[in-house]
């Protein structure tokens, strides 16, 4: 909709400069505004203060179109209080000047003051609105929620005859569409004669319904469109691209990227980025890489896409790999670079890269846009504190938690995670009491957060106590995640029957990942029998996850049944069932290295091994015999 503000004010430009020729008016003003238009147009601020100042000393303010050029120049320059003085001291208002403010407004979006202006210019008897006003108001009518102003405003345009007008119907369609008011939509589209359905009305409502989720009727609409012979603009494509981008549909996704390909659209650079995110969220990665590598041309956003579908697939080395091709290219990470960057060093442990994004933030200026923008501030500085957590830095985590100006019930689960993952129990405990004393409501992942750092820490009383008041309390019903976590804590206790009892009586469906934690609680205190039946329960539930037998083959090596073993490694290879090989990753100043199982593609593999294997000898020398028993290799 703001391409349809920016539109109309050019509109009224061109009309103005129609009319300046055809009304008596100083040849040198008629320049003047000429190249007041062309400023506007280049955001050339400082030529247009000039010529302001010119048209002052020759005393022209006393004619509409200076104000009205001036008041446009300004608010294209991103200046709306010097167009809201040019506005405030005119000699006189008409249409023309009501207009550009208004549109002025709400392009700089000042939404609320375009509505009050509007509201004003209807108290003055001799000032009608015409089909150049509706369109901005509505925008700033759609901005503020004011769906009950926008029927009446749909009213007017009904008796003023203006009903026909596409820019204005294509805004009333946006709007009916964003607050889900189908039935005015669909009537004001049908109601139009095919000639007057240009392709901004076809892409309004594609594009409506794909932001309502309604993707069946986006989709109809698309059909339809294509019927009755209108060609598809960029704006359509990505409209279209976007349907199949949410409901993961790889092959027609495809077949868009065919008529892409055979209209020349693979050029336009933001059909190029929707492209890279539908393939990213169908989960075809290659052809995200393989797409975004031909890319002829890249934006912030191609980079950010890229990078986000990495981090969305956890390759989370190869997320820190183009974010450092990224700021090798020249291109400058913004917010949403940083917060799908910082989760992958969260899960690789990468501190160093961690901290040097965070020190990037703090040097450009960042975290103080964060809060000038009035930007969700907060989830900026959950992902940097979640960083530092999970890094093992609790002290940075909580410096940046005790500097944040507002917190959220995020802010306070990533610091009892933190200290609770990392065997501070006590300081886990502690932040929650604190959290529940600042009046902040605790909601279902504190308390997975809060009952796992009992399990860890063996509080066992503390966790059956959060578990029995979490409802009555809290208002917080407790799911399957939450008894996964309470089955653990007793697991790890030795509290088997106890934990087995719970796992049968839960009131909610049980899933494999409670029977894991169980059966992984039985190999650690040995008990065959009860890992025999959590290994059902688990076969039953998740009969593909190599996890499961990993796990029971271990308990069976460690109370010496080795034919056992032997049988459950024949039924994953009679199966096709793989466990995924094991990786670790090692941060240094290079960067991030990756190691896998037996993995010998690193350049430096050679002397690695060499060195680990002289390790491996010095402890045989000082008494040490590996425990095996424990270990199944797959």
């Amino acid at each position: 909709m703001n391409k349809l503000i920016t539109a109309k004010k050019d509109t009224v430009l061109r009309k103005l400069s129609t009319f300046g020729e055809q009304t008596k008016i100083p040849s040198k003003l008629r320049t003047l505004l000429s190249s007041l238009q062309a400023c506007a147009h280049q955001k050339n601020v400082l030529k247009g203060k000039e010529i302001h100042a010119t048209i002052l000393l020759n005393d022209f303010m006393d004619y509409p179109f200076s104000v009205t050029a001036l008041i446009n120049l300004y608010s294209k320059c991103n200046r709306p209080d010097d167009a809201f003085a040019i506005f405030k001291n005119a000699p006189e208002r008409n249409l023309f000047i009501w207009n550009a403010i208004i549109a002025g407004s709400v392009g700089n979006g000042l939404s609320r003051d375009g509505f009050e202006l509007y509201q004003e210019m209807r108290r003055h008897d001799n000032v009608v609105p015409d089909k150049y006003t509706y369109p901005c108001v509505i925008k700033a009518c759609c901005d503020l929620g004011k769906v009950g102003e926008v029927r009446g405003i749909h009213g007017e345009v009904l008796k003023s005859g203006f009903d026909n007008d596409s820019f204005i119907v294509s805004s009333l369609i946006n709007f009916y569409l964003k607050f889900s008011c189908m039935v005015e939509a669909q009537h004001l589209f049908e109601q139009l004669s095919k000639g007057e359905k240009d392709v901004v009305l076809w892409n309004s409502l594609i594009n409506g319904y794909a932001q309502i989720r309604q993707f069946t009727e986006a989709l109809d609409v698309f059909g339809k469109m294509m019927e009755e012979g209108v060609t598809p603009t960029k704006f359509t494509l990505t409209g279209i691209l976007s349907v199949f981008t949410m409901t993961k549909d790889l092959k027609n996704g495809r077949i868009i990227h065919g008529y892409v390909k055979r209209t020349g659209y693979e050029s336009d650079i933001s059909v190029s980025n929707a492209l890279i995110d539908m393939y990213g969220k169908c989960k075809s990665v290659a052809a995200a890489d393989n797409f975004f590598e031909n890319m002829s041309e890249r934006d912030l956003f191609s980079w950010n896409s890229i990078i986000s579908v990495h981090e969305q697939s956890a390759d989370y080395n190869g997320t820190l790999m183009l974010f450092h091709r990224m700021q090798g290219a020249g291109v400058q990470p913004d917010i949403v670079t940083i917060t799908t960057v910082l989760p992958a060093c969260s899960h690789l442990s990468a501190f160093m890269r961690g901290r040097e994004i965070h020190g990037y933030m703090i040097v450009n200026g960042m975290t103080k846009d964060c809060y000038i923008k009035d930007v969700k501030c907060v989830h900026v500085e959950n992902a940097v504190m979640d960083m530092y957590a999970k890094c093992g830095s609790l002290e940075d985590a909580q410096l940046v938690f005790d500097k944040m100006r507002n917190r959220d019930v995020a802010s306070w689960n990533i610091m009892t995670m933190g200290y609770g993952m990392h065997g501070y129990a006590d300081k886990a405990l502690d932040m929650f009491s604190r959290m529940c004393e600042k009046g902040v409501r605790p909601d279902e992942v504190t308390f997975v957060t809060i009952l796992s750092a009992c399990s860890h820490a063996g509080l066992v009383e503390s966790g059956r106590n959060f578990l029995a008041k979490m409802e009555l309390d809290y208002g917080v019903i407790p799911t399957i995640e939450h008894y996964a976590c309470v089955v653990d804590m007793l697991g790890r206790a030795g509290h088997l029957n106890e934990a087995y009892q719970l796992a049968l009586t839960i009131p909610v469906e049980t899933n494999a990942v409670l029977w894991r934690a169980f059966l992984a609680a039985c190999r650690l205190h040995r008990n065959a029998p009860l890992a025999n039946i959590a290994a059902q329960k688990v076969f039953e539930l998740e009969p593909d996850h190599c996890g499961s037998y990993v796990l029971i083959s271990n308990v069976y090596g460690s109370t010496g049944r080795y034919e056992d073993v032997s049988e459950m490694r024949q039924t994953m290879r009679n199966t096709n069932i793989h466990k995924t090989p094991g990786c670790s990753w090692v941060e240094l100043k290079s960067g991030v290295h990756r190691f896998g199982m037996e993995d010998r593609t690193h350049p430096a593999s050679n002397h690695l091994y060499s060195e680990l294997d002289a390790l491996t000898g010095n402890l045989f020398a000082y008494g040490y015999t590996p425990d095996v028993e424990n270990i199944c290799a797959m």
